[in-house]
């Protein structure tokens, strides 16, 4: 711990130029400006940026300075923030890409995102799986990230249980453009340029990463078969902008990327194509609305491989291939109300359709058996939001309400002998319901103190992947259950905030009850399936703060989550017991410069504690504490150079462990150098 906390300060001593006071977000974030009212939808880029009075009266936390240097990942720095989980401790670039789920608040335990992630205003989860592909998101250019912890925020759209976080992109003129070459042979590449044309703008960002990788599983537990695991990404976007008269403006995005990674042997290598289009109209006169229609398309491709006992052989397993479609549209409208705009209305559609084409029963290199799975469900909401008071002085109160109708079409799973017979051919009844969310808060300030209490009710619907596919790793099969439920959470927290300019401290306890929960239970050595569990009870606390020093700027939060699963019949067993992959105990403590000066720099303190990787608590993953770090030198107006380190310190970080004790771990030390160059 000596060592460490040396460490930070050494590293960081230097800095003085990569982040920016709340004062100065200005173009970036128009949330946090005066001049902004907080309830108007500013448009900034391709989409809005605003910090809704409703949001305020939960946890929540603004995130402007979400660069962190040459080949930072967003992934990445959402894991500096105490409480936002990913189901697995790798990032992007070695995890598989199924096992890349968000949560908040010790809801994970689960690959499937309990948070609703949205890019611009747009639902950004896998619509087979509801995963998130992380590579994605470093092509584009970012100008703050919203982090709105607890559910019940309809106005989001279904699917917000645990939180809801918002990326927010930016358009800026001129060019920027990076380069950096790091440990392992790797390789990362950006570029962005925005120009005006008339009375809009067009932006342009583009990012390539590769490198060699390192060997997934730990040393002491390799085989013949072990090898570094390779990934290549990278990512292509175009953003366009203009007036349509009226206080009205147009936006339109186009994006695509692909992500290929290595598991480490053979036959484990995985793809992910996307293609992302949106359409947006705004406007922002006295009565403001906005209609929103997007397309996701995405190809996900995986192989699996079996490993023998003493990994000195592997064979194919299974080869997936995983088409998916997502729809959607949205219409908000707040209308003037006696100079004010406190009333939000507004509805929003999602479909999702995908299917899982899968090869498997391999006899050496040839497979023996085909299956077929998949379906696609619609989801058709109205929400309204009403707030009222002043944030800043006296008592303000938000109360909102939302009420969905879903569908679930008919799946179908059907499986067969390759050139033979049909083992079986099912298909699942069609169904369909009502579900309601919503949220009932309230705010109290004076000077610099807030008090702040809110309640919430929020839902999820069951993914494709969990209620058609089954699957196998190593020698563990999981089945899926077309019968599943919907999630459905009920919490609540109590919260208070010091902000005097300076100085920044929130502390918020939270309690939340999510019955239904979708989890993998175990029915037999081996052997699994998807079921709801009777609840998953979570309470906890959450705590940050903030404190300019000098040129510095000291960040420190945690979360404390005790989180226990309410368990009957089937999965009786799991009764009382920690629920898997969540942390009792997560923090960090970060330096970051705030002054302009030719020197910059961060330094990035991370814990993470102890948690269960399977649902019976058999197998646990260890703790870790990692430092990241990183210096800048602007060596004139237009080019500066940089140096980055990731886990300095080489801490092991177990991400995974088979049923047969096999470790795999998360991100070993890798150190980058590059420049940056601006126009």
């Amino acid at each position: 711990m000596i060592r460490l906390l040396t460490g930070v300060a050494a590293l960081a001593l230097p800095t003085m130029a990569m982040a920016q006071e709340e004062e100065d977000y200005g173009q970036d974030l128009p949330c946090v400006s005066a001049s902004y009212p907080l309830d108007v939808i500013i448009v900034n880029g391709s989409g809005m940026l605003y910090h809704s009075d409703s949001d305020i009266v939960q946890g929540s936390t603004i995130l402007s300075d979400i660069d962190s240097g040459v080949g930072a990942r967003v992934e990445n720095r959402l894991r500096d923030e105490a409480g936002i989980a990913q189901f697995r401790r790798s990032d992007g670039r070695s995890a598989h890409p199924t096992s890349q789920g968000v949560t908040l608040r010790g809801l994970g335990g689960n690959a499937s995102s309990r948070a609703l992630l949205t890019l611009d205003g747009v639902p950004q989860a896998d619509p087979f799986g509801g995963w998130v592909a992380w590579s994605a998101y470093d092509a584009i250019n970012l100008g703050g990230i919203i982090v709105t912890r607890g559910g019940g925020s309809g106005v989001d759209g279904a699917g917000a249980l645990a939180g809801t976080i918002g990326l927010y992109s930016t358009m800026t003129e001129g060019a920027e453009a990076s380069f950096a070459y790091g440990s392992r042979n790797s390789w990362d590449a950006l570029a962005t340029a925005g120009e005006r044309l008339g009375s809009g703008q067009v932006a342009i960002d583009g990012r390539y990463s590769r490198g060699d990788g390192f060997i997934p599983v730990v040393e002491g537990q390799r085989g013949s078969v072990d090898r570094a695991a390779s990934y290549e990404q990278g990512g292509l976007g175009l953003r366009l902008r203009f007036d349509a008269g009226d206080n009205s403006r147009i936006e339109a995005s186009l994006r695509g990327f692909s992500d290929k990674r290595d598991r480490g042997v053979d036959f484990t290598d995985s793809q992910t194509d996307g293609v992302d289009a949106s359409l947006r109209f705004v406007h922002t006169g006295a009565t403001q609305w906005l209609a929103l229609a997007y397309v996701q398309v995405r190809d996900f491709k995986s192989s699996f491989a079996s490993v023998a006992a003493n990994r000195n052989s592997v064979a194919p397993a299974l080869y997936q291939e995983v088409p998916a479609t997502g729809l959607g549209a949205r219409f908000e409208i707040r209308p003037e109300i006696d100079g004010d705009t406190p009333l939000r209305l507004g509805a929003d559609w999602r479909r999702t359709t995908g299917q899982t084409e899968e090869d498997y029963f391999f006899a050496g290199l040839v497979p023996g058996r085909h299956r077929i799975a998949g379906g696609s469900s619609d989801t058709v909401g109205a929400f309204a939001e009403w707030a009222s008071g002043d944030r800043y002085d006296g008592f303000l109160w938000t109360l909102s309400g939302r009420v969905d109708r879903w569908w679930l079409g008919e799946g179908f799973r059907n499986e067969r002998n390759i050139g033979g017979s049909t083992i079986t051919d099912l298909r699942f009844n069609a169904r369909q319901g009502w579900e309601g969310s919503g949220r009932a808060g309230i705010r109290w300030t004076s000077d610099s103190l807030s008090l702040r209490a809110a309640a919430y009710r929020g839902w999820r619907l069951p993914t494709l992947n969990e209620l058609y596919r089954p699957f196998r790793v190593g020698a563990e099969t999981t089945l899926a259950n077309e019968m599943l439920k919907p999630e459905r959470l009920w919490g609540g927290e109590v919260g208070v905030d010091w902000n005097n300019g300076d100085t920044k401290l929130s502390a918020t306890i939270f309690a939340n009850h999510l019955t239904n929960a979708i989890a993998n239970v175990t029915l037999a050595p081996n052997l699994n399936q998807r079921q709801n569990l009777g609840a998953i009870d979570s309470k906890g606390i959450e705590f940050s703060a903030e404190q300019p020093i000098g040129p510095l700027t000291l960040r420190a939060t945690y979360a404390f989550t005790d989180a226990r699963v309410d368990a009957s019949g089937a999965a009786l067993a799991l009764d009382g017991r920690r629920p898997a992959q969540i942390s009792k105990h997560g923090g960090s403590v970060s330096l970051r410069s705030n002054a302009s000066g030719p020197l910059g720099g961060f330094a990035t303190l991370r814990y993470v504690g102890k948690q269960n990787e399977d649902d019976l608590g058999m197998q646990q993953l260890g703790d870790a504490l990692t430092l990241d770090a990183g210096l800048s030198w602007q060596l004139a107006e237009a080019i500066s150079i940089e140096a980055r380190g990731e886990n300095l310190f080489d801490e092991l970080v177990p991400a995974a462990i088979s049923s047969s004790g096999i470790v795999e771990r998360a991100t070993p030390r890798t150190l980058w150098i590059g420049a940056r160059l601006s126009f």
